[in-house]
């Protein structure tokens, strides 16, 4: 770590510690998306178990990971814009 800071400081990247409003903001985001993921995980696992057909249980796989990497998306980038604010 203390490597990576020395060569952020020769390539004249500042590093700037969070603020408890940011910190909490952070964590918020953090939980709001972990909820909606848990969720989408209970969903998904709920139609499986009523779908025999292999093709539509692949369709159902793709639908979930699309979610969950569009979720995980708006989560880094919500945590992003207030680490930048």
């Amino acid at each position: 770590m203390e490597r990576l800071r020395k060569k952020d400081q020769a390539a004249g990247i500042e590093a700037r510690p969070l603020t408890d409003a940011q910190k909490a903001a952070i964590a918020e985001a953090r939980n709001f998306y972990d909820a909606k993921i848990a969720e989408q995980e209970v969903l998904y696992q709920s139609k499986v178990k009523r779908v025999a057909d292999l093709a539509e249980r692949e369709t159902l796989e793709q639908e979930y990971r699309r979610d969950r990497e569009r979720l995980s998306s708006e989560r880094d980038a919500k945590i992003a814009k207030i680490r930048a604010s």
